[in-house]
């Protein structure tokens, strides 16, 4: 008889589990269904979708169908989410890292086919073909993140070049074109480390706290810790933009680091060209008069007023203790500041392609106090070489390359404020 009853009890706890949609589970019902009312005309592409998908695979359509954008629920055909959940999957057959994930892990930073606004594209079975070759013969994750972003650039043949056709640009395009900025080589990144079931997601900040700019990478999830690793990588946690991520406000959204997620999470992400959605946090006139007026001047998207559909997460606190560690080990005195230098070729273009990479010497009383490599070309417009130096202090700059007949010599003054910024014009073309 107790036998008989908990049979009963536990027929009554799984038919409660079930769905309407067969192979998904319940949670998912109310979802799907507002799913398809916004499909309007398309419903029939996400009802397709999900009724052609294998019975293992079911609640990873269920999980892309339910949380959506609006414009792609009315634009995507079922076949372009069949083969986004098909080489997912393969990739968590094939590399043990993504056979270990959580579902939710990898529904939510492996599963997405689009990353923030770009154009949708099928990119994964091409990324999963191309890339599966670098990394199965490791069973590391760690050694994997850096197989790929040591292979990435030859394989793409893509490089940072602001000429690129729009910011958001999907990877696909980029690699036609050969060439992204920030946001599109990190859109890559993070596409390709998903085609080898490497959990990845976007990242950046509307602006830094110094209005110099925005800026946007890749994070990677080791060991159930988020790390920010680059396109053209130092190491896990380690770039130029360290000390300007650290220097976010907690207490300014416009300021603050956000992390992308396809599922809602009661925030949005308003960085890497969409700051137009932080007027959904503090109207335009709140903002300071200087950014005002540049965003007024330069005709920026934080000035429209547009419904966001990127969901996303705070990641500033994250930010800044990985900064304080860093000045844990690099503490500046009370007379130090941090100096950041370029080289140029001429003062008439001082756009990317006029930076040099150079060996940059620096000189007090004929002694050289420290050195390093200007960026190059291809790297980020807001990076800088950042080195430590004295306040109000003159210095000799030395720059050495193997394109210049001799040394270029120059001379700057620090003041008293920090993080100071040196153009170096070598009077070329």
């Amino acid at each position: 008889m107790k036998k008989f009853l908990v049979l009963i009890f536990l027929t009554i706890i799984l038919t409660g589990c079930q769905s309407k949609y067969a192979g998904v589970p319940r949670f998912y019902e109310k979802l799907l269904d507002r799913a398809f009312v916004k499909a309007g005309e398309n419903a029939s592409e996400m009802m397709t979708a999900l009724a052609q998908t294998p019975m293992e695979q079911k609640e990873a359509m269920a999980f892309l169908i339910s949380y959506m954008p609006e414009m792609d629920l009315k634009s995507l055909p079922a076949d372009f989410l069949l083969e986004n959940v098909e080489y997912a999957y393969r990739a968590r057959a094939k590399f043990p890292w993504c056979a270990a994930l959580p579902d939710s892990v990898f529904f939510n930073e492996v599963l997405p086919y689009a990353n923030i606004s770009e154009e949708r594209e099928m990119w994964r079975k091409d990324f999963y073909n191309r890339f599966s070759k670098y990394v199965e013969n490791t069973d590391d994750m760690l050694k994997a993140i850096f197989i790929i972003a040591d292979t990435i650039n030859e394989e793409t043949g893509v490089e940072y070049n602001t000429k690129r056709s729009r910011v958001d640009i999907s990877p696909l395009k980029a690699i036609e074109e050969k060439m992204a900025t920030c946001t599109g080589l990190s859109i890559l990144l993070t596409d390709v480390y998903r085609s080898v079931g490497i959990p990845s997601r976007l990242a950046g900040t509307p602006m830094w706290t110094n209005y110099k700019g925005n800026h946007t990478w890749s994070e990677v999830l080791v060991n159930g810790q988020w790390h920010f690793i680059e396109y053209y990588p130092d190491t896990l946690d380690r770039s130029w933009f360290n000390a300007d991520a650290g220097k976010a406000d907690p207490d300014n959204p416009l300021h603050w680091i956000y992390a992308v997620s396809y599922k809602p999470t009661g925030e949005f992400y308003y960085a890497s060209g969409l700051s137009n959605y932080l007027v959904g946090k503090i109207d335009k006139e709140l903002l300071p008069e200087r950014l005002r007026k540049y965003y007024d001047q330069e005709k920026h998207d934080l000035v429209k007023y547009e419904k966001p559909y990127v969901h996303g997460v705070n990641v500033t606190q994250r930010y800044i203790d990985i900064y304080k560690k860093d000045m844990e080990k690099m503490a500046l005195a009370n007379d130090e500041l941090w100096a950041g230098f370029v080289v140029l070729k001429n003062k008439n273009d001082q756009s990317s392609h006029s930076r040099i990479k150079c060996r940059v010497e620096v000189y007090l009383n004929d002694e050289m106090v420290n050195f390093g490599y200007s960026p190059k070309e291809t790297d980020d417009l807001n990076q800088f070489l950042k080195l430590k130096l004295k306040k109000n202090t003159d210095y000799k700059i030395i720059v050495k390359n193997g394109e210049l007949e001799k040394d270029h010599v120059t001379g700057i003054s620090t003041q008293e404020p920090d993080d100071q910024e040196f153009k170096i014009f070598l009077g070329l073309e």
